[in-house]
């Protein structure tokens, strides 16, 4: 054989580059690696960046420096999927610096990585696009833009990934985009609700359409903090005239009523504040009393005592002046609750719910409904509280509420007058302006007005009526009706009485005495020894029963004789200080006196006459007897004038009050 010839190897082309492995112990170098044209270059280049970045905080600060974030985005949109690939997997890690997320969202990055997203991608690429872009969405600006650019869609599909990282990386990103959300329109609706405070604003607001867009806005929301910070907004711009009006003109009470019905306290409580403010407006409160009340009155039975006060006090502004509005809430059952009201601890709701009764008192049914429901059993708790809002407000319920003798009784009884004195010490003005009222209507029957003056309530008012400061209108006329009922202190202390105040048994005469001096009562003066000083009257119309006695013709005879002597002597009480009384008439007194102080015998038959005299008048009333009995007492001289030209020797049952001015006139002279 011949022999093997060996075959020439062909050299290489001379056109092509060798391969060449580089190592580099420098970032820079790799850096500048992300330029080349070469593929697995690129993808190399990617990789080692990964290792490196992924090492800490100052190696991602250091290939920012360099320049690598912008020729990595690049690469994250490259054909080549590795380079793809790896390329998106240093941005995932490098975007959670924060350096690195401000020039990634002046790149605006957002979009390329949704574009990662899609179902053809590689896991890997799924699991880095959504950790960038969990990264970015905890910034506002990258939130909107995520989702103005489709991005809420892919990452809702990925939470079906086989992937957990993917899963976790979607689901931190779409809680970042659904919850800052929330803020930013929170924070917008701070800007707003300044502006809102602006007249000139709103009217802008208003012309643009601006302000309807906001309501209907803030009734189909569903978020909480959106609605109570609206309806805030609503409430403090509402102090304004100007903008309450334009805010009925939006109808902006809908909105309101609608945010009543929310399961957010918050909101329920910002939409009853609002609606309070509201109430300045006449259109408003008519037009929220038709829609809202109900569903105001459904908040008093609330868990939360700040939603009652907050409706509780909703209700107060819209019963004030408004009778309408006050016939709802009793028709929405609303008494039962604001009496339950009247024993909480919140002294806010305490006070509205008094206020809310007092306007309801206003109309009769209404206050028999609230009497009926136990509210003078509910009052003595706020009447006992230190805060003096709650006070002046309970007071007014006892004044708007104790119009007949049943409701005075039930307080009397149910232990409200003890309070209700205490209140006229009080040093503020509406609160003992307000007791005094109250202890004015209750002071109208006999048992309360005397169960008032035991527990000091006359001396009290006294005191208050002396004071220029403390005194007012109802301190007078309280003052005024309780004495009704004490004539004998009344008599004393003003030294008249009116024409409709009837004196009874036990009215005592002690005198004029002067103000702020107690007067003594009869068990203190029968304690006291006799002295010089004048007589007390008393009064006690009651007659012993007359012994059965017969009186003769001859008796009457003498009865008439020394009385006719009497009567005579008395006619010089007509002349005037410089005219002397003639010897006759002098005579005639003398035999009379003596008589009437030396001769037991004719004061005896007169008593006896006397009886028969006011058993042929019974229809005379024991009460004119004593009322004539006093008079004659006092203006004596008057009544003996009057006796004597009144023709009463004759026919007396004809004129009781001439038979009566001889019965008096007959007790003064005769001692009997």
């Amino acid at each position: 054989m011949g022999k093997k010839l060996k075959k020439e190897v062909e050299p290489p082309p001379k056109d092509v580059f060798d391969p060449l492995c580089v190592e580099s112990k420098k970032a820079a170098t790799v850096v500048l690696m992300l330029n080349s044209p070469e593929e697995e270059v690129l993808s190399k280049a990617c990789e080692a960046l990964y290792k490196f970045a992924a090492k800490g905080e100052e190696n991602k600060m250091t290939l920012l420096k360099l320049g690598a974030v912008e020729p990595l985005f690049k690469l994250v949109t490259h054909e080549d999927p590795i380079v793809r690939r790896n390329a998106t997997m240093v941005m995932g890690i490098m975007a959670s610096h924060n350096d690195v997320k401000k020039l990634l969202r002046q790149l605006d990055v957002t979009s390329a990585f949704i574009a990662r997203l899609a179902p053809e991608e590689d896991v890997v690429i799924h699991e880095f696009a959504s950790l960038c872009l969990a990264h970015m969405a905890v910034e506002y600006n990258s939130k909107v833009q995520i989702f103005e650019q489709g991005g809420l869609e892919p990452l809702i599909r990925l939470l079906g990934s086989p992937d957990p990282d993917v899963k976790k990386n979607c689901v931190e990103c779409i809680y970042s985009m659904v919850q800052e959300f929330n803020d930013l329109h929170v924070e917008a609706l701070g800007v707003v609700a300044n502006c809102l405070e602006d007249v000139e604003t709103v009217q802008l607001f208003q012309e643009t359409g601006s302000l309807r867009k906001l309501l209907m806005f803030t009734e189909v929301s569903t978020l909480p903090d959106f609605q109570r910070n609206a309806a805030r907004a609503i409430a403090k711009a509402a102090n304004y005239s100007e903008i309450r009006k334009i805010f009925n003109e939006q109808e902006v009470e809908k909105c309101l009523v609608t945010l009543l019905r929310t399961n957010s306290d918050g909101t329920k409580i910002a939409a009853s504040q609002a609606i309070s403010a509201m109430c300045e407006n006449l259109a408003s409160k008519q037009t929220i009393g038709t829609l809202g009340i109900p569903q105001l009155v459904q908040l008093l039975s609330s868990n939360n005592e700040e939603v009652k006060e907050a409706a509780a006090t909703a209700l107060a502004n819209l019963t004030t002046a408004h009778l309408g509005n006050a016939s709802a809430v009793a028709k929405a059952n609303g008494i039962k609750p604001l009496i339950n009201l009247l024993s909480i601890k919140r002294d806010g709701a305490v006070a509205s719910a008094a206020t809310v009764l007092s306007n309801l008192a206003l109309q009769e049914p209404l206050r028999v409904s609230i009497q009926n429901h136990g509210v003078m059993a509910a009052l003595v708790k706020p009447l006992n509280s230190t805060n003096s809002i709650v006070q002046s407000r309970a007071a007014l319920v006892v004044a708007a509420v104790s119009c007949d003798a049943e409701a005075r009784a039930k307080l009397r009884n149910s232990g409200g007058l003890d309070p209700l004195v205490k209140l006229l010490h009080s040093k503020d003005k509406e609160v003992r302006r307000n007791a005094c009222w109250a202890v004015m209507v209750c002071a109208r029957d006999e048992l309360t007005a005397a169960e008032m003056t035991k527990l000091g309530a006359l001396d009290i008012l006294e005191e208050i009526n002396l004071s220029i400061g403390r005194k007012n209108n109802f301190s007078e006329a309280a003052l005024d009706q309780i004495l009704d009922h004490n004539l004998s202190q009344k008599y004393s202390q003003m030294g008249y009485l009116s024409c409709n105040n009837i004196i009874s048994d036990g009215f005592y005469d002690y005198g004029q005495i002067k103000p702020g001096v107690k007067l003594l009562s009869l068990e203190e003066l029968s304690g006291q020894e006799l002295n010089d000083r004048r007589a007390i009257i008393l009064i006690n119309a009651k007659l012993p029963e007359p012994e059965p006695t017969t009186v003769t013709p001859a008796d009457e005879r003498a009865m008439q004789d020394g009385i006719t002597g009497r009567i005579a002597s008395s006619g010089a009480l007509k002349k005037t200080s410089k005219e002397k009384a003639s010897p006759v008439e002098e005579k005639s007194e003398s035999p009379a006196r003596s008589s009437s102080i030396s001769k037991g015998s004719s004061r005896e038959k007169g008593s006896r006459y006397l009886c028969k005299c006011l058993q042929e008048c019974k229809h005379l009333s024991k009460l004119l007897f004593s009322c004539f009995y006093i008079c004659c007492t006092i203006y004596e001289e008057v009544y003996i004038q009057k006796a004597d030209t009144g023709k009463w020797r004759g026919d007396h049952k004809g004129k009781p009050d001439m038979l009566i001015i001889y019965i008096c006139h007959y007790f003064k002279r005769n001692n009997v």
